[in-house]
């Protein structure tokens, strides 16, 4: 099916408004947008809609709609890349008005649109038009029928052959049979580079002849899972009276949190305005939080992987492969789910259904204390509500999860599962690759996440402090030793505030506002704990290096600028570099007392373990926001306690344990 097979909606732009300014784009909207690009630009059959995304309103205009003043522009951006020639077009659309906004043509000269599944699904019958292809399947034993073909993002390395065009490079590997996962059998030592609008290989990798490796690796195989596990016993969660939260639309309501959940085809999972009730007022802590980018950099400098480096966001629009969540399997307990919904490659609204979940956890004790002298002895607990989706990218599926505290904590998770990219292991050994199976590599590699903060600690007015323990030397007042204390430095300028974690100084990062204090004259914030994990390794000097700057530091924090959302810049594919914070921060602004965003970067650094193979068990990663000053004293004080009744627990052991009768005694809160 083409653009041109489809026949147009009759949904005005006008009928398809949201409530609010920031809701997603709605299936009626989309078809809008398609309807009128089709009539207004006379699209062609080979046209293609790469991304159509809500161009949200500066915050300005949505602040003061809040306040009373008009509705923002409601407007679209759309992506659109013609097949037959590559020609790119990024053009504004409003659904205000019904209109083109603007139209750019882009060259390419700064990164290509996204990859289209389409695009994914040519490079097969491509490479199979080209004989240096099946003589080098032929040189490993295998032929064309019998391996899939993986196309990967091409990055950029200065070939001028690929300047101004699209480029993918492929690998193979080799599939037993249509339930075989090919994963276990890499063809490796093979690459082949593909001008995806000449339709052509336009360099072919032949580098070295490795063993394609034998053993299997179907982790679905009853086979090789062994006897299943049978000690475990059912683990229900159950909430009688109903979950705590409430939602309209999508606004939701907890305990004392307030917020909105949105999605992206590109950015999954976006929360925005976040805010926190305090007694009569509700105070603003994160206007919009989401995964800026997500860049997966390998180190094996082989000659066919050098250029492994890929941007799952910005590249793959890893939102469009989230996952339609399961009860009792992805998520347990009362759950809340919500859609996702968003344009297809026609211009068509599709929905994923049960795309993002919400629930309620018990999270243990939240506050505690038995008093030797006033005999008191009280204890709280704790829950949390999370709110995640998971997406598969390729061999990879990845989680995200935040939660949010009754005491204003905001965390976030990243969990990583799926399948290790693999590689041919040689049997001298090789330092970039662990063996996980006979003669099978893994190659080391990064996961690295950006994400971008939108802060909003009770108000615009925000800066960041450096936050360093300090020792303090044997000296006069500090005579014993035992003396040490901390030291504070406001990060004034961008130039100031690109930063990395020290865990030796338990290095954290406030997010002060500089107009509002407490009751105790300090101002009103919030602490960024990061993770204490490396950046980039990749050389200062690399391709990888240049377009991807944000991964050099943990921390980037930028003035507020509606057009700045990504962190490696808008067109990601095929970028040379220097783009997104590189260009943000050139001019150096002010982030002191200022609108400001957070740019937070962190993830694991994967040294492959023959435990990761054939499916990797669950790895975590996060960074935590808690509140510093933001409130007065204990916000949780007023959480009532709860008996064993109410949180589901029951106790066993033995009759002495239990006592005579065999009842449990005690207090349970």
């Amino acid at each position: 099916m083409t653009i041109t097979d489809l026949t147009l909606g009759e949904t005005t732009p006008a009928a398809a408004g949201a409530p609010h300014p920031l809701s997603d784009l709605t299936a009626a909207e989309i078809t809008a947008v398609r309807d009128l690009l089709v009539a207004e630009l006379a699209l062609a059959a080979s046209v293609r809609f790469a991304y159509v995304g809500l161009d949200e309103p500066h915050k300005l205009e949505v602040l003061d709609w809040q306040a009373g003043g008009p509705l923002p522009e409601r407007r679209a951006r759309v992506m659109l890349l013609d097949l037959a020639d590559g020609r790119s077009l990024d053009v504004l659309v409003s659904l205000t008005d019904g209109a083109v906004r603007s139209t750019a043509v882009l060259d390419g000269s700064e990164g290509q649109l996204p990859i289209l599944v389409e695009e994914f699904e040519m490079v097969g019958d491509i490479v199979a038009e080209d004989p240096r292809w099946h003589e080098a399947l032929a040189k490993r034993g295998v032929t064309h029928d019998q391996v899939v073909c993986v196309p990967l993002s091409a990055g950029h390395y200065g070939y001028e052959e690929e300047e101004g065009t699209r480029m993918l490079r492929v690998f193979a590997f080799r599939q037993d049979g249509p339930q075989d996962h090919p994963w276990a059998h890499p063809v490796d030592g093979l690459a082949a580079y593909i001008d995806v609008v000449a339709r052509k290989i336009t360099r072919l990798i032949d580098d070295s002849l490795l063993a394609v490796p034998e053993e299997h690796g179907n982790f679905d195989d009853p086979e090789l899972q062994g006897p299943p596990l049978t000690s475990l016993k059912p683990l229900v969660i159950t909430q009688p009276a109903g979950p705590s939260f409430e939602v309209d639309g999508d606004e939701v309501s907890w305990a004392n949190w307030r917020f909105q959940i949105g999605f992206d085809p590109r950015e999954g999972l976006i929360l925005r305005r976040l805010r926190i009730v305090d007694g009569e007022e509700e105070r603003p802590v994160i206007y919009r939080a989401s995964v800026s980018e997500m860049l997966v950099p390998y180190g094996d400098p082989s000659a066919s992987r050098f250029w492994q480096n890929y941007f799952d966001t910005g590249e793959y629009l890893f939102g469009r492969f989230t996952n339609s969540l399961k009860l009792g399997c992805d998520c347990l307990g009362e759950i809340k789910y919500f859609d996702a919904t968003f344009a297809d490659e026609l211009g068509q609204p599709t929905t994923i259904e049960n795309g993002i979940c919400m629930h309620e956890e018990d999270y243990g004790t939240l506050w505690k204390h038995s008093d030797m002298f006033t005999g008191s002895d009280e204890v709280r607990r704790a829950r949390r509500l999370v709110i995640s989706f998971f997406t598969t990218v390729g061999n990879y599926d990845y989680g995200f999860y935040w939660y949010l505290y009754l005491d204003g904590t905001i965390e976030c998770e990243a969990k990583l599962t799926g399948i290790l990219f693999s590689s041919a292991y040689p049997e001298e050994g090789y330092p970039y690759a662990t063996q996980v199976a006979p003669g099978l590599g893994a190659p080391n590699h990064q996961h690295l996440f950006n994400f971008r903060l939108d802060m909003m600690v009770d108000g615009l007015a925000n800066a960041v402090d450096e936050v360093d323990a300090v020792r303090v030397p044997v000296g006069p007042g500090n005579e014993a030793g035992n003396g040490f204390t901390f030291s504070r430095t406001r990060l004034a300028t961008e130039a100031d505030a690109a930063r990395e974690a020290d865990a030796s100084v338990g290095r954290a990062w406030h997010i002060v506002n500089t107009e509002r204090t407490n009751r105790l004259g300090q101002p009103t914030g919030y602490v960024l704990h990061p993770s204490q994990s490396p950046t980039l390794l990749a050389d200062p000097s690399s391709s990888i290096a240049a377009r991807a700057e944000f991964a050099t530091k943990h921390l980037f924090v930028t003035q507020y600028d509606p057009a700045e959302r990504y962190a490696a810049g808008d067109f990601v594919h095929q970028n040379p570099g220097g783009d997104g914070l590189t260009k943000y921060r050139a001019g150096d602004r002010s982030v002191d007392g200022e609108d400001i965003v957070l740019w937070h970067t962190f993830g694991p650094t994967h040294f492959p373990r023959p435990e990761d193979w054939p499916v990797m068990p669950v790895d975590h990663a996060k960074f935590t926001l808690k509140p510093y000053g933001f409130f007065d004293r204990n916000p949780v004080l007023n959480v009532p306690a709860t008996t064993a009744h109410g949180t589901g627990s029951h106790a066993t052991g033995s009759a002495h344990e239990l006592g005579a009768g065999g009842s449990a005694h005690g207090h349970a809160g």
